[in-house]
Order: structure tokens, then sequence, then C-alpha cells
């Protein structure tokens, strides 16, 4: 009879944990079907290899389970990539160092810089100005924020209108503030693919919520189209924000 002991309970419960991030994972990413029919065919492959023992068809099974590993790492490249960042980015050294009170962002207690921030989306709201701006967390955003142009300047509120007035050569990419500095840019940001998402939301949007998926990055989003903030963080986001609510939400400290 089959010892059933603490290593096997560590070892069903991995597993089980691993395919629950996986199933939140393709259901967001809109391959739920995909992972559905794979864990179908384990199964049957589990029952007629280890139960039944059935050697034909197990041997056909055991070589298309062999096979089927290359392809599922071809078909879910993007969300084992996808993983692999979260777990780069969620436990990184920084954060860890982070935890300790040592981090190599500037802390400002003043926050003057808030205000000009949250004053130039209220102005790019009232001229329907679009503008996706990235506000760095502890996550380090260099693996996710590729291309821009390195800025390094003090926030200002008509510096940030500056960036997004239309058709200057930054506006459609990300603005990174790191600390209480401009950083970056003309940034180019991963883009969600959540099926949840509202069908009216363009690219912009998607970027913010792809960008929130991956890192602790609070985004703010100023829609070209209706003048709309919104706020992404943490893979959830708020629309129709004020300037006020804005304001509060950037200040509230990460839970």
């Amino acid at each position: 009879m089959w010892d059933f002991g603490i290593i096997d309970a560590l070892d069903i419960l991995s597993v089980a944990t691993i395919l629950y991030y996986l199933y939140r994972v393709t259901k967001k990413s809109g391959s739920f079907v995909i992972f559905q029919g794979i864990v179908i065919i384990f199964i049957v492959w589990l029952v007629v290899s280890q139960i039944i023992k059935m050697r034909l068809l197990g041997s056909i099974l055991d070589g298309f389970i062999n096979v089927g590993l290359i392809a599922i790492i071809v078909i879910f490249s993007s969300e084992i990539r996808q993983m692999l960042i979260r777990f780069g980015s969620r436990y990184q050294l920084q954060s860890l160092l982070n935890s300790f009170g040592r981090s190599d962002l500037k802390k400002n207690d003043d926050n003057q810089w808030v205000d000009d921030l949250v004053h130039a989306c209220r102005n790019m709201s009232q001229e329907k100005v679009g503008a996706l701006i990235v506000i760095q967390g502890n996550d380090d955003l260099d693996d996710f924020c590729t291309q821009g142009e390195e800025i390094d300047a003090r926030i200002s509120t008509r510096l940030i209108e500056q960036i997004f007035f239309k058709n200057t050569p930054l506006h459609d990419g990300a603005m990174i503030i790191k600390g209480d500095r401009i950083y970056k840019a003309g940034c180019v940001l991963p883009v969600s693919h959540n099926t949840r998402m509202d069908k009216s939301l363009g690219l912009r949007h998607r970027a913010a919520m792809g960008l929130s998926e991956l890192t602790d990055s609070k985004i703010i989003v100023v829609s070209e189209e209706t003048g709309g903030i919104s706020l992404f963080y943490r893979s959830r986001y708020n629309s129709e924000l004020s300037a006020t609510t804005l304001h509060n939400k950037l200040l509230k400290k990460k839970r």
C-alpha cells in the first residue's frame, strides 16, 4: 500500500499551486481553452498509462506527452515569460533591501511633485491630450520599459504637458517617474491581453494594465478621446477619476 507522507502532501500542494497559477494566467490571456485541453489530455494519459496500464494506447500517449512538452513551451511562451518576470520582479534583491529600509530611490517627504503631476493630468484631461505616466514602486522597470529617452529632470507641470503635447516626438510613449524626478519619456510598455478589460479602452490603457500585471508601479492614463483619467495598480484600475481622487490615491500608502 502507498505510504502517504509529508513529502507527498508537499508534492501535491506544489502541483496544485502551479496549476492554479497557470489557470489564472491563461484566464487573463485568453488561452484558457487550450489550457483545459492540455489538462484533459494529461488526465487521460495518467489514467491510461499509470492506472489502467494499457500498453499500446499508453505508449502512443507517452510519445504524445513527450512531444507535447515542447509544444506547450511554444504555445505558452508569453505566459511562461510573464511568470518568470513576475517571480524575478517581485522577489528581486532590490525589494528585499527596501524592506530593510535601504533603497536607491530618493525618498521625498515633500509632496509638491504629486501636486504638479496631478495638476498636469487635470490640464491634459481638460484639453483631451493623451498621456501615459508610470510611477515606479519597489520593482525596477528597466526590463519592462524599453526604448525611450532619458530625461532626468525635476517634475513640473509644464514639462509634463510639453512632453505629451500632440505631435511632439515623445507624446505617444510612456513617461517613467522614479522618486521625485522624471526618469525617461517615450518608453514602450508591455501590452496586456486581459480579455476582461473593457473593449472600448485603447492601447494606452492596455499598456498600463500590462505593466500593472508585472510590477507594483502606479500608472496614470489620460484618455485622448474622452479626457478621462484612470489609475492602474496591481492588475486593477479606476477610471473617470477627479483630480482630487487621483491625488489621494497617489499619496495612499501601498498595501
